[in-house]
């Protein structure tokens, strides 16, 4: 799996971003100097179908809160993100900040105090529609709470001059 970070042509601020277990938002903050924003692309609640429903370890037809947004600093986009929550996995005051969208999720997590892991699930080379023709690194992991899934979430990191900080 972390073979595709070890490319010489992924930067090293890339390698890093990608192979954390922590919050992106925070090291793109560190690396960048600057603040990053969230921008939430779309929003909304679905019924989980089977393939949601065993990949969030719920029942089909859960609720669950699916996000899309991008980590821009400045008015550089370094990632687009892809999550899917649970609703009855949330405590009431972090489905609170979810919904509300422009709030990093390591942000949340560390508000409110929530002993949680990342289990990385995997790592490749791919390409996105929403970068055109750059490569993106894709990395998808669940966050971990209570040894239940609080979310999955699938980050797409463009590979280019962007990460040469």
């Amino acid at each position: 799996m972390w073979d595709a970070l070890k490319r010489p042509d992924i930067p090293v601020c890339l390698r890093v971003c990608a192979g954390t277990d922590g919050s992106v938002t925070l090291l793109l903050e560190l690396l960048t100097g600057k603040t990053v924003k969230v921008v939430t692309l779309e929003q909304s609640i679905i019924k989980a179908a089977p393939d949601t429903a065993k990949l969030l370890e719920i029942e089909a037809g859960d609720e669950v809160n699916s996000r899309l947004v991008t980590l821009n600093a400045d008015d550089t986009v370094y990632v687009l993100a892809k999550s899917l929550a649970p609703l009855k996995r949330m405590p009431p005051a972090v489905m609170s900040d979810i919904m509300r969208a422009d709030i990093p999720i390591g942000r949340i997590l560390r508000e409110h105090k929530l002993e949680t892991r990342r289990d990385i699930l995997k790592v490749e080379t791919t390409r996105s529609e929403f970068f055109g023709d750059i490569p993106v690194l894709s990395r998808e992991y669940s966050i971990i709470y209570k040894n239940r899934v609080l979310m999955w979430i699938n980050e797409r990191f463009p590979v280019d001059e962007r990460w040469r900080m």
